[in-house]
């Protein structure tokens, strides 16, 4: 697995395709609708240039992988984590429970540690409010609307001020380019 990491290859959890619910989101927009629309949490510096938006399953292993990579950057880059429910019958209840714990950054981080060690991630309760339950199904649709098919679905800024997205994890130093950043180790 580090080997295919090292050599930058895309990985991603995908589904079957559907057809969409609602009309696309034109890609000139996608950093506005994802910031206006979008529920999720943020990490890394607040004030950043960088505003990096990334679809996520819980369950999907590669959003993980992708949650690691970007722990080196987030002195130079804010991201927003939004969960969305396609894989299996645990995301949508371990979703809620980052989007509601206490810290959710620190849920994700012990989830996602659970996660690549095979564990399955955090557990979580079926109940969930109602409210959390529609913020997530409505990630799932902008992912939908952005053409999205894979997880993690990234949104960020390109060198011309429009916005580029990419279905898939990488390693960090891909990962720090596609984003925009220079120098990043």
């Amino acid at each position: 697995m580090a080997a295919l990491a090292a050599m930058g290859f895309l990985t991603a959890c995908s589904r079957e395709p559907e057809a969409p619910p609602a009309p696309p989101i034109d890609r000139s927009q996608a950093l506005q609708v994802l910031a206006a629309e979008g529920k999720g949490f943020t990490v890394g510096t607040m004030m950043a240039a960088n505003t990096v938006y990334v679809l996520f399953d819980p369950q999907c292993p590669h959003c993980a992988n992708l949650w690691q990579a970007s722990q080196p950057l987030l002195r130079q880059a804010r991201f927003v984590w939004l969960p969305v429910s396609m894989l299996n019958a645990k995301s949508l209840p371990q979703g809620a429970a980052i989007l509601t714990a206490a810290d959710p950054v620190q849920a994700m981080a012990e989830h996602e540690k659970s996660l690549i060690a095979g564990q399955g991630g955090i557990s979580a309760s079926a109940s969930i409010p109602d409210e959390v339950k529609a913020a997530i199904e409505h990630n799932t649709a902008l992912l939908n609307r952005l053409g999205g098919d894979a997880v993690p679905y990234i949104v960020a800024r390109d060198p011309q001020g429009g916005a580029r997205s990419v279905g898939g994890a990488m390693p960090t130093a891909q990962l720090a380019a596609f984003i925009g950043l220079t120098g990043a180790n």
